[in-house]
């Protein structure tokens, strides 16, 4: 599934305009990502939680070259399954 289908089936869900299904799941990915950039999480019973994790500042090697490369301080996106969602998936 992709995200025009996500948006079909929100359509044939609901009704409207397949424009307005399009604008409900970018307003939802959307308010996703704008609440892990503020810091906080965002939690959807029998889902799960998406947060954002700081990974520290760390050296690498290009596998390559075997240089070492230094890799900044980041945040990066993590998603938690909830117990219901695993079970579902089994």
């Amino acid at each position: 599934m992709n995200k025009a289908s996500l948006a079909e089936t929100v359509h044939n869900k609901i009704g409207g305009t397949k424009k307005a299904a399009d604008e409900v799941v970018d307003m939802i990915f959307d308010s996703i990502v704008k609440t892990l950039k503020n810091g906080d999480e965002v939690s959807i019973a029998g889902f799960g939680i998406f947060i954002a994790k700081e990974r520290k500042a760390r050296t690498a090697r290009n596998p390559r070259t075997g240089e070492t490369v230094n890799v900044p301080a980041m945040k990066v996106p993590k998603f938690r399954a909830s117990k219901n969602f695993k079970d579902a998936v089994k």
